[in-house]
């Protein structure tokens, strides 16, 4: 079962996803999604990390979904995906809509110093054109897991796919 939430990571959230990444997390504003646990599953990020942007605004931390998708990328699903988003004009339109959710819930998750901070630096070119993992090609999959992340907490139809083809969601407690 998977939680939406938007709130900030509480200490024992931020032991298990500094257990996730392997080091100390940075750029977190909020756990956008849980599993039914309370484990974190999606993290929302920060526009602006290190005085960069960071390229995604929903970063799977989840073991158990990293391994699942890293699964169906080795065998060769991004490929596959590619060439159907050229031969499926509706699949296509729909990637593209993911495409703008995640621009919109990215530029919608800003605060207004965050948005004046991010012209300033001259990335809001950046954060408005580029979707899904910092994509510049919407016509291109670069990561099953970006996208997966953006699923569970927007509209993502690669994920719905991927829920479909290989019950990814049905690995979770």
């Amino acid at each position: 079962m998977v939680i939406q939430t938007d709130n900030p990571p509480d200490p024992s959230q931020l032991a298990i996803i500094t257990e996730q990444l392997g080091r100390a997390p940075r750029g977190i504003e909020a756990v956008a999604a849980t599993d039914g646990e309370g484990t974190p599953l999606v993290l929302r990020m920060a526009p602006i990390v290190d005085g960069k942007p960071f390229p995604t605004l929903y970063w799977l931390s989840s073991e158990l979904l990293k391994v699942v998708i890293s699964r169906i990328e080795a065998d060769g699903a991004i490929k596959r995906l590619e060439a159907r988003l050229q031969e499926e004009p509706e699949l296509l339109a729909a990637y593209h809509a993911s495409h703008r959710d995640y621009v919109a819930a990215r530029w919608g998750h800003m605060s207004e110093t965050q948005k004046a901070e991010v012209i300033r630096l001259g990335y809001d070119g950046v954060l408005t054109e580029r979707g899904i993992g910092g994509i510049a090609n919407w016509d291109q999959v670069r990561c099953l897991h970006t996208q997966y992340a953006h699923h569970l907490c927007g509209d993502n139809v690669i994920g719905r796919w991927m829920d479909a083809e290989y019950g990814v969601a049905d690995c979770l407690p």
